[in-house]
Order: structure tokens, then C-alpha cells, then sequence
């Protein structure tokens, strides 16, 4: 494939990853939030649609990060980057899943508000880190 090409389709997808994330919204589940276990099924049903959504657009982010640093590693040479992000990648993951663990053990006895602060904890840091990842520093 000539450098051309690949640049156009390097732009291609780039701006795929760009308009899918800018489409996606968040469903508002205020309305569904209730203390009692039946009707708060709802409510953490739409949260965790919310949070699929959040993991995909995360995801397209995190791929286009790799995709940016392997076209600089080829272009430069410079084989240090992708280690220490991939590491980073994982760092979060894990740091996002323990700060939401204490939080709902907290909460415990009570599944239901453990799971709604579980839930919505999971949401405030996927989308800090989704707008982390899309700031180009």
C-alpha cells in the first residue's frame, strides 16, 4: 500500500471514531430511580445500557490512541510509548474497578443502592476517561 492510501485511510477511520463518539448519548434514567427492588430494576437496566455504551466509546478511543502510537512507531522509531500505555490502559481499568468495589461494599447490606452507587460510579469514570483519552495533550 503506497503512503497515499495509507493516509487516507488512516483519516478514514479517524473520523469515524470521531463522528460514532459524537452520536452516542446517554440515556437519562433520573426518571426510573426508585428505592424499591421491582422498579429499580429499570433504573440499573438503563444505567448498565449507559455503561455498555460508555465501554464501546472507550473502547473506539483506546483503539484509535493505539492505532496514532504504532503509525509513530513506525514513523520515529520510538518503541518506548506503547508499553507505557498499554500499562496506563490497565492501571485505569483496574483503579475505576477497585474506587467502585469499596464504594458498593460500602453500601452493603442493601444490593440495591450498592448496585445503583456501583453503577453510577462506573459511569462518572468511563466518561472521565473517555474525555481523557480524547484530549490530545
Amino acid at each position: 500500500m503506497t503512503k497515499t492510501i495509507k493516509f487516507f485511510l488512516f483519516l478514514a477511520i479517524t473520523f469515524s471514531f470521531e463522528a460514532q463518539a459524537r452520536t452516542e448519548t446517554l440515556k437519562d434514567c433520573s426518571h426510573l430511580e426508585s428505592d424499591h427492588p421491582q422498579k429499580a430494576k429499570k433504573y440499573l437496566m438503563c444505567l448498565d445500557s449507559n455503561i455498555e455504551l460508555l465501554e464501546r466509546n472507550r473502547q473506539t478511543w483506546i483503539t484509535k490512541l493505539i492505532m496514532d502510537t504504532e503509525e509513530l512507531e513506525k514513523n520515529t522509531g520510538n518503541t518506548q510509548l506503547m508499553p507505557i500505555i498499554q500499562r496506563g490502559i490497565l492501571n485505569q481499568s483496574r483503579y475505576m474497578d477497585d474506587a467502585c468495589k469499596w464504594r458498593y461494599l460500602k453500601e452493603l447490606p442493601n444490593s440495591t443502592r450498592a448496585a445503583k452507587v456501583f453503577k453510577r460510579c462506573k459511569i462518572s469514570f468511563l466518561q472521565l476517561h473517555i474525555k481523557e483519552l480524547q484530549t490530545n495533550f
